[in-house]
């Protein structure tokens, strides 16, 4: 079993999502991934040393699992969040 893997579920060790879920989306090379977290729906770069992998795995194209993953509500994932951008209403 591969612990970097797109679609494994992992939690953010450090930065601003410390704490936080995040669901791992491409693999740029062997230190670096592309993650998306709950906090900040936007791809970002991020060390595999920052993460720590749990043994779930997703299928991260699904809007579905991936809420799900990053325990997110699916009625509060609106479109702007679903395309990678925040959404200006209610702020």
């Amino acid at each position: 079993m591969a612990l970097v893997e797109a679609g494994r579920v992992c939690v953010k060790k450090f930065g601003r999502d410390a704490g936080k879920r995040a669901v791992v989306t491409k693999i740029i090379d062997s230190n670096f991934v592309n993650v998306v977290t709950a906090v900040r729906p936007k791809e970002r770069r991020c060390n595999v040393k920052h993460l720590e992998f749990l043994s779930e795995k997703i299928d991260p194209a699904s809007k579905e699992q991936l809420a799900k993953a990053l325990e997110i509500e699916q009625s509060k994932m609106g479109p702007a969040q679903a395309q990678g951008r925040k959404s200006s209403k209610g702020s």
